[in-house]
C-alpha cells in the first residue's frame, strides 16, 4: 500500500481555478490542508468558480496573484499557467515546492495506477484501457486530462484494483512523487511549441513520465519511435514496445490487417469497433496495460469490438442529404489531422483553424491536396494556415464556426464528408475543446 501524504495544517496555493485547480483545493481542504485558491481572471469570468469555492468554504481572490500565494509549504499549478510564468518563478525562487494536480492527487490513490501520455491518442487510449480495466475491476477510476480531475477520484482506489489516468506534459512537469505503476508514451510529435523554448524541452516533459518507474513498474511504448527507442536505455524497468509496421521484435504489433501479441494473431482489426491505422497502435498500448493488469484476453477483446470511439475524435454527429459530418474537435495538432484525414476514403470539405501552438502546416500539404475537396478556415491561425495551403485546394475564410459550417454544407455533395479537425488550440474563440465540439454538433443539427 501507498504511504499517504499528511497535509494537515499545511498552507496551500492553487494557483489558478479551473477544473484541476478547484478538484485538487477541494481534495486539500478535505485532507486539513488550509487552501487559498488564486486566479487572475476577475470573478464576473469566473462565476462557476467563485459559486464552487464559497460553497466549500475555500479561501480564494479573483483579479490578481496576490503576495498572499507566496505565504505556503507548497504550491499546487494548473496545467493553463506556464512554469515560465512570473509568478511560478517568483515560487520558485521564493523555495516553495510547485507541484501539479496529478502529483497531489496520487498521494491519496491507494490503487495500483496506468498513466497514459504522448501528442497523440492519450484520451482514446486512456478511455479505452478503462473499458478493459472495468471488465475486471468495476470501480476502476478513469481521470486526468481526459476531462475528470484525477483529484476527484483521489479517495476512490483501493489497494486491490487499477485505475487509468491521462496526464498531460504541462502535468508531468511538475510532479515530484508521482508513480504509476504502468506508464504509457504513445508517441512524439511536435505539439506546443508555443509554450516550449524547443522541442526538445517538449519531448523530455513527457519523458517524465517514467521518472519513478521502478524495476517492477512496466514502461508501454511505441517500439516505431526513434525519439523514444532513443531515450529506452535510460530506464530500468520492465519494457513492452508496440509497432505498426509489423516489427516482429515488438511485443504487440500490426502486420496485413491483424494484430499479433507476442507473435500469435489476436484480434483482426476488420472485427474491431476503432477504425484507422492511428487507432490501431491505440488499441495495442491498450491490450498490454489491460493484460499486465490482469484483465483477460476474453474481455479484452469484447471490449475492441463494441469500443467505437471517444466524444470529439473522428465523431459521427449526422448524415444530411448523403453528407456526412464528423466532428474531430479533439485534433489540436498538424500530426492528429494527418491521421483524420487518412481515415476517410471519401472527398473531404476540411474546417480547420484556432490558436496556433507553433505548428507547421505545411506538413500537411501532400494530404490536403490529396483528400480534400475545399478547406474552410476560421480563428488566429487563418492566415498561417492560407500562407501554407495557398493554391492547394480552394480555400474560404469564416469569422464563426456556424458560417464555417454553413459553407461546408454549401460546397458538399452526397457522398463527400464534412470534417471538423481543425489542427489547433481552441482558446481563441471557445472555452476548450470540448466546447468547439459541442457547438460544432448543434450547428449540424440545426441544418436542413
Amino acid at each position: 500500500m501507498k504511504a499517504l501524504q499528511n497535509v494537515k495544517g499545511k498552507k496551500v496555493s492553487v494557483l489558478g481555478a479551473a477544473r484541476s485547480g478547484l478538484a485538487a483545493a477541494r481534495l486539500l481542504k478535505n485532507k486539513g490542508a488550509h487552501v487559498f485558491v488564486s486566479d487572475r481572471a476577475p470573478a464576473r469570468q469566473k462565476q462557476d468558480a467563485l459559486e464552487f469555492l464559497t460553497r466549500e468554504q475555500i479561501d480564494h481572490e479573483f483579479g490578481q496573484h496576490s503576495p498572499r500565494v507566496f505565504e505556503a509549504d507548497f504550491c499546487v499549478l494548473s496545467p493553463g499557467i506556464p512554469v515560465a510564468s512570473e509568478v511560478v518563478q517568483e515560487m520558485l525562487k521564493r523555495h516553495v515546492p510547485v507541484v501539479s494536480e496529478i502529483e497531489v492527487a496520487s498521494w491519496f490513490y491507494e490503487a495500483r495506477l496506468i498513466a497514459v501520455t504522448g501528442s497523440n491518442g492519450k484520451t482514446t487510449t486512456t478511455t479505452l484501457i478503462g473499458e478493459m480495466l472495468r471488465r475486471r475491476y468495476p470501480q476502476a477510476v478513469v481521470a486526468g486530462n481526459i476531462g475528470q480531475p484525477f483529484s476527484d477520484f483521489a479517495d476512490q482506489g483501493t489497494n486491490d484494483v487499477w485505475g487509468v489516468v491521462e496526464v498531460s506534459s504541462f502535468q508531468l512537469e511538475t510532479i515530484d512523487q508521482f508513480h504509476p505503476d504502468q506508464a504509457l508514451l504513445l508517441n512524439y510529435a511536435p505539439n506546443h511549441l508555443d509554450r516550449y523554448a524547443s522541442y526538445e524541452d517538449y519531448m523530455e516533459a513527457k519523458w517524465r513520465i517514467t521518472k519513478n518507474l521502478q524495476p517492477d513498474d512496466r514502461f508501454i511504448y511505441n517500439a516505431a519511435d526513434p525519439e523514444i527507442l532513443k531515450r529506452l536505455p535510460r530506464l530500468s524497468c520492465q519494457k513492452s514496445g508496440f509497432h505498426i509496421d509489423g516489427d516482429e521484435q515488438a511485443e504487440i504489433y500490426f502486420k496485413n490487417g491483424v494484430i499479433f501479441l507476442q507473435g500469435r494473431p489476436f484480434i483482426n482489426v476488420d472485427e474491431m469497433g476503432l477504425k484507422g491505422v492511428h487507432n490501431y497502435m491505440n488499441a495495442m498500448a491498450a491490450i498490454l496495460a489491460a493484460r499486465y493488469a490482469g484483465v483477460s484476453e476474453k474481455d479484452i477483446k469484447a471490449v475492441l469490438k463494441t469500443f467505437t470511439g471517444v466524444e470529439h475524435r473522428l465523431e459521427f454527429v449526422r448524415e444530411l442529404k448523403g453528407v456526412r459530418f464528423i466532428n474531430d474537435s479533439k485534433a489540436t495538432t498538424v500530426e492528429s489531422l494527418y491521421y483524420a484525414l487518412q481515415s476517410f476514403k471519401q472527398p473531404i470539405i476540411l474546417i480547420a483553424g484556432g490558436k496556433d501552438k507553433g505548428s507547421d502546416f505545411s506538413k500537411l500539404n501532400e494530404q490536403i491536396a490529396g483528400k480534400t475537396k475545399a478547406v474552410i478556415l476560421i480563428g488566429a491561425a487563418t492566415e498561417k494556415m492560407q500562407k501554407a495551403w495557398q493554391g492547394i485546394k480552394p480555400l474560404y475564410v469564416e469569422q464563426t464556426l456556424e458560417e464555417a459550417v454553413q459553407k461546408a454544407y454549401e460546397l458538399a455533395r452526397a457522398g463527400d464528408v464534412v470534417l471538423l479537425s481543425p489542427a489547433c488550440a481552441s482558446f481563441d474563440m471557445f472555452k476548450d475543446f470540448e466546447d468547439r465540439g459541442r457547438q460544432f454538433k448543434e450547428i449540424v443539427r440545426r441544418l436542413e
